[in-house]
C-alpha cells in the first residue's frame, strides 16, 4: 500500500481541524501523521489507528530550530518514500514541501486553512510572504479551504491559479452533522451543564468557541458583551478555548474582565464542544482572518445562529439573513448592534436556527469531503504514474 504523510505543526490541528480524516484516508493509504509534541501525537496516533512521526516544530520564526527539524523530516521522507505528503499550517506547510522536494517525493500538497501573516506588517510580513511563496512553489498542487482565500492568495502573487483549487464547496475537513446533533441533548442534561457553570437557567447565552486571542475579535466581543450587560443583565457569555497571551494577547483591561466579570465564562480549552454549543443561543465570531472555520459549522450544525465578520470562510458558510449575521471587521458598534438584534428579535433569531442545520448539511457534510479529497488524491496518482 504507498504511503500518506499528513503534516501539522501541532497535534491540535490533527484532533481538530482533521478529525477523523486520516482515519479514513487509512483505509486507502499507508497513514503517517507527522507533528510536534511527541506525548500528545502517539496518543493521537493510538485513537486514530495510524503510525506516527514526531518533529519538534515551532509556530514562531526559529530559524535553527527549523533547520533541524527540516533535516529529520528530509531523512525520514528518505526512509519510508512516501507517494504523497499533504501538510496543514504554515510551518509545517514550508517544512513539508522543502523536505519533500530534497527528497523527491512525488506528490506534494499543501492546504492553506487561513493566512495568519494578514494581520502582521513590516520586516516580519515580508518574510512571511517569502515563506508563503516558497511553500507554494515547492508544492504539487495547493488547496484554499475557501474560494475567497483562493481570490486573496491570487491578489497576494503568492501562486499561479493553475496551482490552486478549492476541493467541493470549501473546508478542510467538512462538517459530521451525525455528531453534530442538537437532538442528542435532553432538557435535563443542557440544566445541569447551566448549574456545573454557574450560568442561569433562563439566561440567554451568546457563545464563543476557538482561541482566546485579539485576531479572533475577543477584545470587540467582550466589550460589546459588558456594553449589552447593562441594560440586558439576563445574558451571559461562554467562551470554550485557551489563551494565547504569549503570541497574539488579548488587552490586559479586557483579559481582566474575563476573570472578573460576573457573567462572562471560561471553560478552556474543551476536546468536545457540542454540550457547550447545546446550552447555548448564539455564536459570535468576530474574527480578523479565517481559512474556513469549523467552529462556524458546527454551531449552524448544533442549531445555532452566528454573528461572523464579514471575511472569507465566514461569509461563504453564512449567508445574511439565512443562517446568521454578518458584520465588518474589527467594528465594535456593529457587532454590539448585531447582538442587540439576536438578543431582542426571537422571530429573526428562531428563522436563522431552523434554516442554519440545514444549509450546512445541504453544502459541508463531512464524509462526501472525504470523498472528494481521496478522488483528488487517487486522480494524482494516476497522473503521476503517467508522466
Amino acid at each position: 500500500m504507498q504511503k500518506l504523510v499528513r503534516i501539522t505543526t501541532i497535534p491540535l490541528s490533527l484532533e481538530k481541524l482533521l478529525e477523523g480524516q486520516l482515519t479514513f484516508m487509512n483505509q486507502h493509504y499507508e497513514v503517517i501523521a507527522v507533528s510536534a509534541d511527541r506525548r500528545r501525537l502517539e496518543k493521537y496516533g493510538v485513537n486514530n489507528k495510524v503510525r506516527t512521526f514526531w518533529v519538534e516544530m515551532t509556530r514562531a520564526i526559529t530559524p535553527l530550530q527549523d533547520i533541524q527539524s527540516l533535516w529529520r523530516l528530509y531523512r525520514f521522507f528518505k526512509k519510508e518514500k512516501p507517494l504523497i505528503v499533504h501538510t496543514h499550517t504554515p510551518k509545517a506547510g514550508i517544512l513539508g514541501m522543502l523536505a519533500g522536494t530534497l527528497a523527491r517525493v512525488p506528490i506534494r500538497l499543501h492546504t492553506v486553512a487561513g493566512l495568519p501573516l494578514m494581520e502582521t506588517t513590516g520586516i516580519k510580513r515580508q518574510v512571511l510572504d517569502h515563506v508563503e511563496t516558497l511553500t507554494y512553489k515547492f508544492a504539487t498542487r495547493v488547496y484554499p479551504n475557501s474560494f475567497e482565500l483562493e481570490k486573496i492568495i491570487l491578489k497576494l502573487g503568492y501562486a499561479k491559479k493553475n496551482k490552486l483549487k478549492v476541493l467541493g464547496r470549501g473546508s478542510s475537513n467538512g462538517i459530521d452533522s451525525t455528531y453534530f446533533d442538537p437532538a442528542d441533548f435532553s432538557s435535563s442534561s443542557k440544566i445541569k451543564l447551566r448549574k456545573e457553570l454557574d450560568i442561569l437557567e433562563l439566561d440567554f447565552i451568546f457563545i464563543f468557541v476557538g482561541r482566546l486571542v485579539k485576531e479572533k475579535g475577543i477584545n470587540e466581543l467582550i466589550n460589546c458583551f459588558v456594553r449589552l450587560h447593562k441594560i440586558k443583565p439576563e445574558i451571559s457569555l461562554l467562551l470554550v478555548g485557551p489563551f494565547e497571551q504569549d503570541l497574539d494577547p488579548v488587552d490586559n483591561k479586557v483579559y481582566d474582565l474575563m476573570h472578573s466579570h460576573p457573567k462572562i465564562f471560561l471553560t478552556g480549552y474543551k476536546q468536545d464542544v457540542r454540550p457547550y454549543f447545546a446550552i447555548a443561543d448564539v455564536l459570535a465570531f468576530p474574527s480578523y482572518r479565517e481559512g474556513f472555520p469549523n467552529v462556524v459549522m458546527q454551531a449552524n450544525a448544533m442549531g445555532l445562529p452566528a454573528i461572523v465578520t464579514n471575511i472569507n470562510g465566514c461569509n461563504e458558510i453564512i449567508t445574511e439573513g439565512e443562517n446568521g449575521l454578518i458584520i465588518p471587521v474589527k467594528e465594535e458598534n456593529k457587532l454590539y448592534a448585531a447582538m442587540l438584534k439576536m438578543l431582542s428579535d426571537s422571530s429573526l433569531r428562531e428563522m436563522l436556527a431552523q434554516k442554519a442545520r440545514k444549509l450546512i448539511q445541504m453544502d459541508f457534510e463531512r464524509v462526501q469531503f472525504w470523498q472528494i479529497l481521496l478522488k483528488e488524491y487517487k486522480e494524482l496518482e494516476d497522473l503521476n504514474k503517467h508522466d
